[in-house]
C-alpha cells in the first residue's frame, strides 16, 4: 500500500497537550509541580529593566563635568521620583540669588553618574511581566526561575492563519452551517467575552462590530485579505503574527477569501458550544512553522497525561487532506490512491502525484506537495 509523509494540520476531539510557559528572562515561578491551574492563573512573573534615559546634568546646571560632584545630590543605585533634586547650586555668592535646582525628568533609579561627560543615566521603573497558564491543566514540570510545563487533555484545532494574542472565552456558535457568512445582526452584547464561530467568511464590518461588543475572538473559515489590510492598516507580509492590537483575536481555519469551514472542524466546534476555550492567532509560515491554535480543555485523570512520541503525518488511501494550491485552494478531500510512477505536470517537471476525491464524488489528481494532511 502506498503512503507518503506530508505537512499536517490537526483537528481532533481528544489530544494530550503539553505547553511550555516560559518567562522572557529569569524570574519567579509562582506554582509548583502537581498544581491544577486555570487558564487565567499567573504561573510565573519577572521584572524587565526599564528604559535608560541619558540626562546631561552638568549642562543643565551650567557647570563643567569636573565641577558636577560639588553640586550633585544623588548617587548610583538611588531610587528617584520626578520631585527628586538631582543637583543644585547655592546661587550668586551663596545667598540664594539665581539658585538653580535640577529635578529628575523621570521616576526610577540612578543607573550611572559620569564626571567625564557630566551625564547621568536614569533608568525608568522596571516593567512587570506575568506569564499565565493560558489553558486549564496540570503543572507537570517546573523550570526553576524560568517557567513551567502544563499538560491537559483537550479538543484541539490548528488554524491556517491568525492575528491577535492569547485570549480565553466561552465558545459561542453564531454560524448555522459551515458556509455561512457571519451575520452582523447576530453580534450583540450576548457575545461579550465570547469566542464566536463564523462559517466561511467574516467581513470587516462584522469584525468592527465584534470589537465594539467586547468579543474575545472570532473563528472563521476565511477572511478577505483587503479587509485584513484595512483592519491592520498595513499588509501582513511574511512576519510572525500574533501581537496585533486590533481588539480581538481572529483564527482562520481554511485560508483567505470565502472558504467553507471543513465539516469536521465545524461539527467539533458545534458539539463543544458553550465550553471554555483558549485561543491565539500566532502564525509563522516560514521555517519553524507556528500555527494558530484553538484549545478546548476536557475533563481528564492525571494518569492519562502520557506524552506520545511525535510522528510525521502520513498520506495514504483514506487520509483526509486539504488542498493548499490553486485552483482548489482550501477544499477538503480524501486520498484515493498514491501512484508510484512519476507524472509530468504543467510545469513540465516529473513529480509524484495523488488521486483524490472531493465530498461530491469528483475525482482529481495533483502533486502530493500541493496538499496537507488533516490529522485527527
Amino acid at each position: 500500500m502506498g503512503q507518503a509523509y506530508s505537512a499536517g494540520l490537526t483537528v481532533t476531539d481528544s489530544i494530550i497537550l503539553r505547553k511550555e510557559r516560559i518567562l522572557p528572562l529569569k524570574g519567579q515561578v509562582l506554582v509548583k509541580k502537581g498544581d491544577k491551574v486555570k487558564a487565567e492563573t499567573v504561573v510565573a512573573e519577572t521584572l524587565l529593566p526599564g528604559k535608560v534615559v541619558p540626562f546631561n546634568l552638568a549642562n543643565k546646571l551650567g557647570v563643567t563635568p569636573a565641577q558636577l560632584e560639588v553640586y550633585i545630590k544623588i548617587k548610583a543605585g538611588q531610587k528617584i521620583t520626578k520631585d527628586t533634586i538631582l543637583a543644585e547650586n547655592k546661587g550668586l555668592f551663596g545667598l540664594g540669588f539665581f539658585k538653580n535646582e535640577i529635578r529628575s525628568p523621570v521616576e526610577g533609579e540612578v543607573e550611572n553618574i559620569s564626571s567625564v561627560t557630566g551625564q547621568v543615566l536614569l533608568r525608568e521603573p522596571r516593567i512587570p511581566v506575568q506569564v499565565k497558564a493560558f489553558m486549564d491543566g496540570l503543572v507537570t514540570e517546573v523550570i526553576e526561575g524560568e517557567g513551567v510545563i502544563i499538560e491537559n487533555k483537550s479538543a484541539y484545532i490548528q488554524g491556517i492563519f491568525g492575528i491577535g494574542d492569547e485570549t480565553v472565552g466561552e465558545l459561542k456558535m453564531l454560524a448555522t452551517t459551515p458556509d455561512d457568512e457571519l451575520d452582523l445582526a447576530k453580534i450583540d452584547d450576548s457575545c461579550r467575552d465570547k469566542v464566536i464561530v463564523a462559517g466561511a467568511l467574516v467581513r470587516l464590518h462584522a469584525i468592527e462590530a465584534a470589537v465594539k461588543h467586547g468579543v474575545k475572538a472570532i473563528i472563521t473559515g476565511g477572511i478577505d485579505d483587503q479587509d485584513l489590510k484595512k483592519l491592520l492598516g498595513y499588509d501582513i507580509g511574511v512576519a510572525i503574527t500574533g501581537h496585533e492590537k486590533v481588539g480581538l483575536t481572529i483564527v482562520c481555519t481554511e485560508g483567505f477569501g470565502k472558504i467553507t469551514m471543513a465539516q469536521k472542524t465545524f461539527d467539533l466546534l458545534k458539539a463543544l458550544n458553550g465550553r471554555k476555550t483558549s485561543i491565539h492567532g500566532r502564525t509563522q509560515i516560514r521555517a519553524g512553522v507556528i500555527r494558530p491554535e484553538i484549545i478546548i480543555p476536557m475533563d481528564f485523570e492525571e494518569s492519562e497525561l502520557v506524552s506520545k512520541e511525535a510522528s510525521l503525518p502520513i498520506l495514504e488511501p483514506g487520509t483526509l487532506i486539504r488542498i493548499i494550491r490553486q485552483p482548489h485552494f482550501g477544499r477538503i478531500a480524501k486520498v484515493i490512491s498514491l501512484p508510484e510512477e512519476l507524472t509530468k505536470v504543467e510545469s513540465e517537471t516529473m513529480v509524484r502525484i495523488l488521486v483524490g476525491e472531493f465530498e461530491d464524488g469528483t475525482r482529481f489528481s495533483m502533486p502530493r506537495a500541493n496538499v496537507e494532511v488533516i490529522e485527527s
